[in-house]
């Protein structure tokens, strides 16, 4: 059996992790909204439409941010034909999915939603057809309170109170050649630039996420974060990451390795924003925001073959197996332990549309990425410990060498609870590892949590949904401050300490 050493100091602190870092996304796509949030005359619906066992779940997942309405929708998305009488709003084809819009599901129906979820929202503006004073009229509709034209057409609308949303997208992947109204990074930096000073003279309460690039192996990558933030670095709050990974070459032991690729991705763009902070001699911090993270490769093949300008297509939806839990684990990790600078992040997406969630006309269930979600969001609300790993390493080959454990800590002082968050990625051994907890006199296990399955390509389906399920079943203790466990074979790991020196 391997081992490995966990080291912590309570006094060594990466920074509280914010609630935003478990965040979500729902865009106009596929079965997100329509046959997934939203299904008229479903007898699984309420009298809104809202799939009520889909809210169910969304609601044991505690959502805290879901940003909408894309995406690359989006960049072509008109907000005034999702708003107003249903029998009134305009039909489209969406140029970005090539697909038919219905809009019967529009931006109110979604702040709706939202509540029902218990989620705020992160609102994305269109500023690919688009720009500034479309984003500061639909702003003006969203929370104004009321005495002026776009506020007191929400109210004709039937929504007295103001959306108050205070979290806005800038956009949405503008260097991407697919993007509608792609610009150049000057182009959109300046027009990041002008829409976030008009919107904040409108409401000063408001937060924006400029568009970094589209992903890490752009060629525009680096260069466009640079030239972006040099236009707008005064206007905007965060700048935004987006990341997919796939085990197309059935390498596990690669693919296991890819949060390394996400590492170095959010170290890069730490660095080209303190160089802009740098340049301009400036003390504001601009801060991450990863809102598109997640696995996507299972319904490559299968997208090639659907049919263009229909509703709600079968699209991109991935079914996940075992390793993809694996992976989204260790993703979620990774976020943590740069809690300090990701403020912000959004598991793309979250339901049917390569999401934890899927469903039928029957019913809905969880897949396997759920529970690694879950878990963070339920157990990783807390400050964030600098969290050292002495590991075994194995040779990734796209990454180089890469530790067979990952793991991260989660402190929670005021309720003196401790969270352990751990992968062992080693497919064949179970590893043993310790950490000295002699700081935290008198926490006791209270729970450990794991996620295995022997078959790494196992998946659940609506037949077979808990077929990938947690156990408490792992074998965690600690002696004389020496927390001690035993982390099997390719598995998640939620280990909950809590101080019980005072209990009866």
């Amino acid at each position: 059996m391997k081992t490995a050493k966990i080291i912590i100091d309570k006094y060594f602190l990466i920074g509280k992790a914010d609630d935003r870092i478990f965040g979500s996304f729902i865009e106009h796509l596929g079965r997100a909204v329509y046959g997934g949030i939203y299904q008229e005359e479903s007898p699984l619906a309420d009298e809104k439409g809202f799939r009520k066992d889909v809210l169910a779940l969304v609601r044991e997942l505690k959502v805290p941010v879901i940003r909408y309405p894309g995406g690359n929708f989006v960049s072509g998305f008109r907000w005034e034909d999702s708003v107003g009488p249903k029998e009134q709003r305009p039909v489209r084809p969406d140029l970005a999915w090539q697909v038919i819009e219905t809009n019967q599901f529009g931006l109110n129906e979604f702040a709706e939603w939202s509540k029902l979820a218990g989620s705020d929202i992160m609102m994305a503006v269109n500023l690919g057809t688009r720009g500034p004073e479309d984003a500061k009229n639909l702003l003006e509709y969203c929370n104004f309170k009321k005495g002026t034209y776009y506020s007191d057409l929400r109210r004709r609308h039937g929504y007295e109170a103001p959306h108050d949303i205070k979290l806005w997208c800038l956009g949405n992947e503008m260097d991407g050649p697919w993007q509608i109204g792609q610009k150049t990074a000057v182009e959109y930096g300046k027009r990041a630039a002008e829409t976030s000073r008009m919107m904040k003279l409108l409401d000063p309460g408001i937060e924006t996420v400029a568009c970094g690039s589209s992903g890490l192996m752009m060629p525009t990558f680096g260069e466009w974060e640079y030239t972006v933030l040099n236009e707008c670095y005064d206007e905007v709050d965060y700048l935004s990451l987006h990341q997919y990974y796939g085990n197309r070459d059935n390498d596990t032991k690669d693919y296991l390795a890819g949060n390394a690729g996400m590492e170095d991705f959010i170290t890069s763009v730490i660095a080209i924003c303190d160089a802009v902070k740098g340049k301009k001699h400036s003390k504001k911090q601009i801060d991450l925001s990863f809102d598109e993270w997640n696995i996507w490769y299972h319904s490559e093949e299968q997208d090639k073959k659907l049919e263009k300008w229909v509703q709600m297509p079968h699209q991109l939806e991935d079914v996940y197996n075992f390793e993809d839990a694996l992976l989204a684990g260790s993703m979620l990790i990774t976020l943590l332990r740069h809690a300090d600078r990701v403020k912000i992040a959004c598991l793309a997406q979250l339901v049917n549309v390569i999401a934890p969630i899927m469903t039928s006309d029957t019913g809905a269930w969880k897949q396997t990425i759920y529970y690694p979600y879950l878990h963070a969001g339920l157990y990783g609300r807390g400050t964030v410990l600098h969290t050292l790993v002495s590991s075994p390493l194995y040779e990734s080959k796209t990454y180089g060498e890469t530790a067979y454990l990952d793991s991260v800590c989660i402190w929670k002082e005021d309720t003196e609870e401790l969270t352990i968050f751990a992968v062992n990625k080693n497919l064949e051994e179970d590893m043993e590892v310790t950490c000295d907890l002699r700081q935290f006199n008198g926490y006791q296990i209270v729970e450990h949590l794991v996620l295995f399955h022997e078959d790494l390509k196992a998946v659940n389906t609506q037949a077979d949904p808990d077929r990938v399920s947690p156990e408490r079943a792992g074998i965690s203790k600690v002696e004389n401050g020496i927390f001690y466990t035993v982390f099997i074979k390719h598995s998640w790991n939620v280990v909950r300490l809590k101080n019980l020196k005072d209990q009866p």
